[in-house]
């Protein structure tokens, strides 16, 4: 009888470990391919809007250097194969028409 019950502990003990994975809990493995995925993904956008490999790592500590630079290194040789031109990112283009307007309000009040 002891025997059996030391089995069967064992039996269950396998079964509640091997759940584990049903709870969401990430294992070291897939947090480094997610990691590495991140980084590629913040390369490749870094690239595209034209954005130099030291002002990317600047703007994205957190990020796996070597990743981003694998990102934006694929994204340069997939844009140079498609002659595809770099993006302007969309806050600059937000915020340069503001610049313009704000010019064109200061010479409004200033006198002639």
């Amino acid at each position: 009888m002891p025997r059996f019950l030391s089995a069967l502990l064992l039996l269950s003990a396998a079964l509640l470990l091997s759940g584990c994975d049903l709870l969401g809990i990430e294992s070291t493995t897939q947090l480094a391919e997610r990691r590495s995925a991140e980084g590629k993904a913040v390369g490749g956008a870094c690239r595209h809007v034209g954005r130099p490999i030291e002002e990317c790592y600047a703007l994205n500590k957190r990020a796996e250097k070597a990743a981003v630079f694998a990102g934006w290194r694929e994204m340069n040789d997939y844009m140079r194969e498609n002659k595809i031109e770099t993006a302007k990112p969309a806050a600059a283009a937000a915020s340069a028409p503001a610049e313009d307007d704000s010019k064109v309000a200061d010479a409004k009040r200033k006198p002639p």
